[in-house]
């Protein structure tokens, strides 16, 4: 049906009337999406169906990535791109009178995921597919997104992102693949043949049933599998009702239980339910994936002990680490394996990936709370903390401070990146400075006690989705001039760097970049009703919302901007729009004012007489994937400016490079490889050090109170957020974000870094207006974006933690070109 034009038209117009009982000329948008996505699924089902019959017949090791977020964005255009057949279909669907991009936003996002975490794992699992190695996603289905982010008099106002609300054409529902999960009960031991045996009784059953979305290789016909899973009732009503006293309400009460568990992506856990919540969700992940597992390892009729030459589990982050004790639980309980060889296998299985340096972000449970819904698991953790201390007391006799420290379970609770850590034969952090900064301080005694497990790999993303997908005319122009081995090849965009001050290929890259400036500028003039100058600096800065990642820092240099013009109506200023996309946590309120703040901001300046045409602030709500998609390839400065020693890598700085954008940052994460390769004329940094940040958390002498006193500056912009003015308006202040920068000290060095940050965006605004050297320096960064591609990334990956090689059943047998 994708064979040539005529053919694609031809099925794709009957495909369109069976599907809707109506002519072509009376379907609507929405129609045409579900007929093609239809169309393109059934394509895909005979490469996966071949994908997998190749990786029984190859019995390679393969790789299952268990993660709680995937965040995969739109898949309609980035599966035509990967079967080599885009340009096809829109050519056709043009001829029938249909844009390929106005049917794409008919789709979805699919409500998977929140951040960099699980845009990285969606990443991972396209590279996988691309280079041919059998490698799989584990996650869950979750009926709601994180939520739907409304802004509403400049606050943010969250709405459930129900996401499936039209179905998933992409998904296939494995009903026989369903796996029971036991949460609560009691555990009974009894002996057998000579040794203990235990279950766990009078336990609350929930069926974990798979839905498999295919994951399409490049251009390769290798398609991998993302399995989520979805809670369903595992009580049959038919048979009477289960539940105490057997009655229908209780019925219901444990059939809405069981479907809350995969209904809300981060349920609030600042209340014990939600927290019980999220454990349970956790736990359901890692019991379904792990006998998921175990069933294909199962086809190969291979004695268990064999389990880690064919099997590799890696768990992003810590949520997916009760995977440690439940494969213990399953081969000991059900497979009949002692402790000893159960460990052995577990730890040559398993391995870890560590995505934070904030100590209070690494995950801990109540060891009460586990004891209460998982008794087993919780045995099986008491049983390898006490194992582990006890081996410590023998590698650290005289240092009981140190066995308390690097424990499993104190003071009450279950660490779970220690448990990550000791139940991993490999443990990567996802930047150089990141992975340094694990060794040498967060986990500085495990790194001593196990430093063959401690290895670095910087993140990567996909340039298939980012730069030929999201940016296909800037892909066109980089064909033109270096040919075509980067799309498989990324680390060949270095061939770029001999253009960097090519008149002709400068001009090329200036006009899509207006084009992508222009497509951005209408749909802000769409959302906001307010006209964007294209000739401005497109300044961008697109994340989650967090202290540590200073949106506050950029926010006070745009009131600093403001009175600067207002002291000044002549001042000399290069023209600047500041975008901002971003969601908060529903229960984080600083990060909600700092929302609040920036949208009090644009309203002043983009109505000023004064700075109206100088200035413009847009905070673009529910940012997502395909919102990222817009704004990414339009951008001209990328806004890198978290603390230093705080970000573990970053990926939107990758994505941004790689569309030509220059970065304004700190060396923190990836920044700093970003630039070894890059240098000071290719790459702006300013500010502290990560050696500053720490003295100054070492040795004290940080006073926020003086640079205040200090730099009127920072004074007059402090003072505006609790006084009358132009940005408190209508009475609403902003003394949480004043008390936490004075009476608190400014955690996050916002002020200290405030003079650096200021005269940097000074010398860029100078900078912008040398187009041709703005234009090279663009280049050079395109050029240099190959290191930071998810191949790169996933090789390594592959070859120094997972031991996988490349298979499948792919036209290219599943190999990386150049490999």
């Amino acid at each position: 049906m994708f064979n040539n034009k005529e053919n694609f038209k031809r099925e794709f117009k009957q495909r369109l009337v069976g599907k809707t009982g109506r002519q072509v000329h009376e379907v609507t948008e929405d129609d045409v999406y579900a007929a093609l996505g239809s169309m393109i699924r059934e394509r895909i089902g005979q490469d996966w169906a071949a994908t997998n019959r190749a990786y029984i017949e190859q019995s390679e090791r393969q790789v299952y990535y268990f993660s709680m977020e995937f965040l995969m964005g739109r898949l309609l255009g980035n599966n035509l791109l990967n079967l080599g057949v885009l340009e096809m279909v829109r050519e056709g669907l043009g001829e029938l009178g249909w844009d390929l991009e106005d049917i794409e936003e008919y789709e979805a996002d699919a409500g998977l995921g929140n951040g960099g975490l699980g845009r990285l794992a969606a990443c991972f699992l396209d590279s996988l597919a691309s280079l041919g190695y059998a490698g799989h996603g584990n996650g869950i289905r979750y009926k709601y997104g994180l939520f739907e982010q409304k802004i509403i008099d400049g606050h943010q106002v969250e709405l459930p992102d129900y996401w499936l609300q039209k179905g998933n054409v992409w998904e296939v529902r494995r009903g026989d693949k369903k796996v029971n999960v036991q949460f609560w009960g009691h555990v009974e031991a009894k002996e057998e043949n000579g040794r203990l045996v235990y279950e766990t009784k009078n336990g609350e059953n929930v069926w974990a049933v798979p839905y498999d979305v295919p994951v399409v290789g490049y251009e390769n016909a290798s398609v991998n599998t993302l399995r989520l899973w979805s809670a369903e009732s595992a009580a049959d009503p038919s048979k009477g009702f289960g539940g105490p006293g057997g009655s229908y309400y209780n019925f219901l009460d444990y059939k809405r239980s069981v479907e809350t568990v995969s209904e809300f992506l981060y349920p609030d856990d600042s209340q014990y339910e939600g927290k019980l919540l999220r454990l349970k969700q956790e736990y359901f992940l890692c019991s379904a994936g792990v006998h998921s597992v175990l069933r294909t390892f199962d086809k190969l009729r291979l004695p268990y002990d064999r389990l880690a030459e064919k099997v590799a589990i890696h768990i992003n982050d810590t949520h997916p680490t009760l995977v440690i004790p439940e494969l213990m639980r399953v081969l000991m309980d059900e497979k009949g394996f002692g402790w000893d060889e159960a460990w052995s296998i577990v730890t040559r299985t398993v391995s870890y990936t560590n995505h934070t340096i904030l100590s209070e972000a690494l995950e801990t449970w109540p060891e009460q709370m586990v004891r209460e819904l998982l008794p087993r698991v919780h045995m099986i953790i008491e049983e390898l903390n006490k194992r582990f201390c006890a081996m410590l007391l023998e590698e650290y006799p005289d240092d009981q401070d140190r066995v308390s420290r690097m424990a499993i379970i104190e003071s009450g609770f279950v660490k779970m990146a220690h448990l990550a850590i000791y139940g991993s034969h490999s443990v990567n952090g996802v930047a150089a400075l990141h992975t340094d900064i694990l060794k040498k301080r967060e986990m500085k005694d495990f790194y001593e006690l196990y430093p063959e497990r401690f290895n670095n790999k910087t993140n990567g993303i996909t340039h298939r989705r980012w730069l030929m997908h999201a940016n296909p005319e800037l892909a066109d122009v980089i064909e033109e001039a270096i040919g075509s081995e980067w799309k498989t090849q990324p680390q060949q965009l270095t061939e770029l760097l001999k253009y960097a001050d090519d008149a002709v290929v400068q001009q090329k890259i200036y006009s899509v970049k207006r084009k992508n400036k222009e497509r951005l500028a209408s749909y802000i003039y769409k959302k906001h009703g307010v006209s964007v100058d294209t000739n401005s600096i497109f300044d961008v800065q697109i994340k989650r919302l967090h202290a540590y990642k200073r949106q506050l820092l950029n926010a006070l240099h745009i009131m600093d901007l403001y009175n600067r013009i207002k002291e000044n109506p002549s001042l000399e200023i290069t023209p600047r729009t500041f975008i901002f996309g971003a969601k908060a946590a529903p229960g984080y309120y600083m990060a909600k004012q700092i929302i609040k703040l920036i949208n009090n901001i644009a309203n002043t300046v983009n109505n000023d007489p004064d700075t109206k045409d100088l200035l413009k602030v847009f905070f673009l709500e529910n940012y997502s994937v395909s919102l990222a998609e817009k704004i990414i390839p339009a951008s001209d400065l990328s806004e890198q400016i978290s603390t230093a020693g705080k970000e573990a890598s970053g990926t939107g700085n990758m994505k941004l490079m790689m569309n030509g954008a220059l970065t304004i940052g700190t060396l923190d994460g990836a920044n700093v490889e970003m630039y070894e390769s890059l240098g000071d004329e290719g790459m702006y940094l300013f500010g502290l050090r990560v050696e500053d940040v720490e003295k100054y958390y070492r040795d004290g002498g940080y006073s926020a109170q003086a640079i205040y006193n200090s730099d009127e500056r920072v004074k007059k912009v402090l003072d505006q957020l609790v006084q009358p003015g132009p940005f408190c308006q209508n009475g609403q202040t902003f003394d949480p974000i004043y008390h936490s920068l004075l009476s608190h000290n400014d955690e996050y060095f916002v002020l200290r870094d405030f003079a650096s940050y200021v005269e940097t965006q000074n010398q860029i605004g100078m900078d912008y207006r040398d187009s041709k050297k703005w234009l090279e320096k663009s280049i050079v960064n395109i050029a240099h974006s190959g290191r930071f591609a998810g191949d790169r990334t996933i090789n390594e990956y592959a070859s120094e933690i997972w031991g996988i090689k490349p298979a499948g059943a792919g036209s290219r047998s599943g190999i990386y070109k150049g490999q």
